[in-house]
């Protein structure tokens, strides 16, 4: 499977369980997703300023009747901490796709610590954590997600690994 077919995978796995919101902070990670979601009439997506603003979103768009999913990358869940206790105090659904950053092929430092222990962070947050490294495995892990969400009014992560979305690259700087 190549790159671009994982990514498809995803999209066609939230037009299956009904989603029709869609909650972003702009992430190359992402970035095929949100466009997939902004071209889809169906679909109202939703970027946002900060990531813990999706969570409050997808509240409100639950208590209005409509599923939503948020695409965050691991740096942004530090972000969502305190707010994640809405979820599982009002024990909504709560699906977040989050792209890993500060593992395999990083070139950032600042990205270790949150890389290190997003996992740790939403577990703690009494989210439900699934990964996945390999192409093959993440349209049926999304779709995994998405009926336990949905299903037991519970949070659920998927920790799509640096090694699947690729690392970033970036020039050195010149010698001085």
């Amino acid at each position: 499977m190549d790159m671009d077919n994982w990514r498809d995978g995803i999209f066609e796995a939230i037009k299956a369980a009904g989603v029709t919101q869609v909650a972003y902070v702009p992430d190359a990670g992402h970035s095929r997703l949100i466009e997939r979601s902004i071209e889809d009439n169906d679909l109202r997506a939703v970027s946002l300023t900060t990531e813990e603003e999706g969570v409050a979103l997808l509240a409100g768009a639950w208590l209005g009747g409509a599923k939503g999913v948020l695409l965050l990358q691991s740096s942004g869940v530090g972000n969502c901490v305190n707010m994640l206790s809405l979820a599982r105090t009002c024990a909504f659904p709560l699906v977040m796709l989050v792209t890993m950053r500060g593992e395999w092929g990083e070139f950032n430092s600042w990205q270790k610590p949150m890389g290190a222990t997003t996992r740790a962070h939403l577990e703690l947050c009494g989210a439900t954590c699934y990964r996945c490294d390999r192409p093959e495995d993440v349209r049926e892990t999304v779709e995994s997600a998405f009926r336990f969400a949905y299903f037991t009014n519970s949070i659920a992560a998927v920790l799509l690994g640096q090694r699947l979305i690729g690392a970033k690259v970036f020039e050195e700087p010149a010698p001085c």
